[in-house]
């Protein structure tokens, strides 16, 4: 075994995977940081992972260098952070207070100028953006243990499953708010302790795809030989449950994503099963007919769990499907689109500024609520599209930034770094939300953004040690 697996993790990656572990714990368990009076806390817990980032670059000079394709590659970070900062110089909005309510009206500010329509949501939402980004981002910077973030992942599957667990018996006993009912819902589809059964559906997928990554990679290092005894199989257990509640949360998107998450591994694993028996003489036929067994087995019992929503949720679906071919139209979803996208129209460029869509769409609503006699508006914080809102919000420009925070990284991965089980499956995760937010908006859920930066950085920093640890002598990363 390499020398360097052996050594322990340090104090410093530690604290790392500490502040890391409690940012997801508390966001997932804390109403998926989506209450108010949460995202301060996190932000301010993120801001210790700002605090490590410095840190890294900091310490241990002889290892800089090592360093500087990743150091160089927050430069799109630095220029999102730029243009925010600069738009908060020139309010869209102008703030009006009634008493101790707050008003807020269109401010005269030219298309081609930075503005934030409301400069303090802004910096919030800039603030725990960063905050999520850097403390995602130190565990490729500092993590030098693949055990070390097989750890973390093993950590964040448990998590997963016990709010699966906690979810399914409050789901069972037929709880009518978060915490069996203690906390109402704003939402009657919440799950666990998510108000939105859509982004538990979100943070399921990703949690599901970490734990399929670890049971690969259980079952390559046995070889087939004792799979049944190795971590793999219990791994198994726990994405069967996280996956059982993406149907029982009535999230039909999410459930569609499990599928494709579950099928596209199973479709792997066969093709890998019978190339394996080939090369070998023997026959794929027993262990192809265990393996339908099994995932026979396991449909069975999610369909005794989630059974009776799926069935709600497939008569809901068959419903809408009748009224948008009576009305030749996709309904309200569609008018939503069109408003947000008129509303990015405006300000194409640098957008109505980060967090301002709650305060501008207003302007651009033209739906009235379903239930109104007077004509009242539905209202939307959301656009249920984050690909439309993005551009809404932050303009092209900011938009590119964004994706060139996920892309720039993503170059590490070039000079032939090796992409085992545990990477793919964690960027498959990724990919699957980034399709969603197409239809939907699971980045509005503060515990889904962060674990989807924990997933990405985590693939991209164990697809680093695995080259390095396995080549001799080990190249460096191209700076992308």
């Amino acid at each position: 075994m390499n020398g360097n697996v052996r050594r322990p993790v340090s104090p410093f990656e530690l604290l790392v995977l500490g502040q890391v572990a409690v940012f997801l714990i508390a966001a997932t368990w804390l109403f998926g940081g989506n209450a108010g009076w949460v995202r301060p806390y996190l932000s301010a817990w993120g801001s210790l992972g700002m605090v490590l980032a410095l840190a890294a670059v900091l310490r241990e000079p002889r290892r800089r260098q090592g360093r500087r394709a990743m150091i160089l590659s927050l430069w799109p970070l630095g220029l999102f952070n730029g243009l925010v900062l600069a738009s908060c110089l020139t309010p869209g909005f102008r703030e009006i207070h009634r008493g101790p309510e707050a008003f807020y009206t269109p401010a005269e500010v030219a298309s081609w100028v930075p503005s934030a329509a409301v400069p303090s949501a802004a910096l919030g939402g800039l603030w725990l953006f960063d905050g999520i980004y850097l403390s995602c981002f130190n565990l490729a910077l500092s993590i030098r243990r693949r055990r070390a973030l097989r750890g973390l992942l093993i950590l964040a599957a448990f998590n997963a499953l016990a709010l699966s667990i906690f979810g399914t018996v409050q789901k069972l006993t037929g709880a009518t708010g978060l915490y069996f009912g203690k906390v109402p819902s704003v939402q009657s589809f919440f799950f666990s302790t998510f108000i939105y059964h859509n982004h538990w559906g979100s943070f399921a997928v990703l949690m599901a795809a970490g734990c399929l990554g670890l049971v690969g990679r259980y079952a390559r290092r046995s070889a087939g030989r004792d799979f049944f005894h190795s971590p793999g199989l219990g791994g198994l257990a726990v994405v069967l449950i996280i996956a059982a509640t993406a149907p029982l949360s009535g999230s039909r998107s999410c459930t569609v994503l499990m599928i494709l998450l579950l099928g596209g591994t199973f479709c792997g694993w066969i093709a890998r099963t019978v190339g394996r028996r080939r090369r070998l003489n023997e026959s794929a036929v027993p262990a192809l007919v265990a393996a339908t067994a099994a995932v026979v087995a396991a449909l069975a019992g999610i369909w005794y769990v989630a059974g009776e929503s799926i069935e709600t949720r497939l008569a809901v679906t068959e419903g809408q499907i009748a009224a948008m071919r009576a009305q030749n139209s996709m309904g309200s979803r569609a008018t939503l689109y069109a408003d947000t996208w008129r509303m990015a129209e405006d300000r194409l460029w640098f957008g109505w500024g980060m967090a301002s869509f709650p305060y501008v769409f207003v302007i651009y609503n033209s739906q009235d609520h379903p239930n109104s006699r007077d004509h009242l508006p539905n209202n939307y914080h959301d656009a249920h599209n984050d690909w439309v809102q993005s551009a809404a919000e932050h303009g092209l420009v900011g938009s590119a930034l964004l994706g060139l925070c996920g892309l720039v990284p993503l170059g590490w991965l070039r000079g032939g770094a090796r992409t085992g089980s545990l990477t793919r499956h964690l960027l498959a995760g990724c990919a699957l939300i980034l399709a969603y937010a197409w239809i939907e908006f699971p980045f509005g859920n503060v515990a889904v953004v962060l674990s989807w930066w924990f997933c990405f950085f985590t693939a991209l920093a164990y697809a680093r040690l695995t080259l390095n640890q396995s080549a001799s002598p080990a190249p460096h990363f191209q700076s992308p």
